[in-house]
């Protein structure tokens, strides 16, 4: 609201995921998607699904079974209302034909803090959500919901790095892809240039040694959207997004 509120100000940044262009369609916000000026996707953020670490399901399969036998028995957590935990939650149901109960919480911080101690029974956080989790033996991912494990890296656990855990689509979930991009924005209508200014800017931080750290650190995939790739992504999920909210009865736009 405050970026939508500083039309033609090409000094004013502003940093988002994917919320930019879905709040939209379940909220009653003060803007609409296209007001703002896309600049770039830095990063996409990825989502595992995980369980507590003395669960008795060992693989995203038993989970499944499990939520098969008991429809909407099993808990499952996440961050918020008609985010986009839940949207997965609601894209897991629908490819697996089965159903949780979802429960909200504040962030992914709190749902794995949940998790762990065994007041839920699997939530969808992100790697970086939950990574001292898994270290410290409460929790663990049984899949990632990537179309191929990610990529080679450093040990997590004494055992594991993320590159171990399998895609959830081999584990009978068909979720191939959901990721959250990192997002950046301009305010309406800036003068003719500053899209482009920015979106170089942004290109020369993601070839620093910083930025390359932070995304493995961090267990994200490495971006860089045009302004029109932006555009199109956007288009993208909200047609996919309107078909998945509109049975739910969650679109108020």
């Amino acid at each position: 609201m405050y970026g939508r509120g500083a039309q033609g100000d090409p000094h004013k940044v502003i940093f988002g995921t994917n919320n930019e262009w879905l709040l939209p369609l379940v909220a009653r916000v003060a803007w609409k998607p296209l007001d703002l000026t896309p600049v770039t996707a830095m990063a996409f953020d990825e989502f595992m699904l995980w369980v507590k670490e003395d669960s008795p399901y060992r693989s995203a399969a038993d989970l499944v079974a499990a939520a098969r036998e008991r429809p909407g028995v099993l808990r499952m957590g996440g961050s918020q209302t008609r985010d986009t935990d839940q949207t997965l939650t609601l894209l897991i149901q629908k490819a697996a034909g089965i159903r949780f109960t979802y429960i909200p919480f504040r962030g992914g911080g709190e749902a794995g803090v949940q998790l762990a101690g065994g007041h839920i029974d699997a939530n969808t956080n992100n790697p970086s959500e939950s990574t001292g989790g898994w270290r410290g033996g409460q929790v663990r991912p049984v899949c990632v919901f990537r179309r191929e494990p990610l990529p080679a890296g450093p040990r997590v656990t004494e055992a594991q790095s993320w590159s171990d855990i399998p895609p959830c689509a081999a584990q009978g979930i068909t979720v191939d892809e959901f990721r959250m991009p990192r997002t950046v924005f301009l305010p309406p209508a800036v003068p003719p240039g500053a899209q482009s200014f920015w979106a170089d800017v942004m290109r020369k931080v993601s070839e620093t040694p910083e930025w390359q750290d932070y995304i493995q650190r961090t267990s994200q995939t490495a971006a860089l959207l045009s302004p029109d790739q932006m555009r199109a992504l956007m288009q993208t999920e909200e047609r996919a997004a309107r078909e998945l909210y509109g049975p739910e009865g969650w679109l108020v736009n």
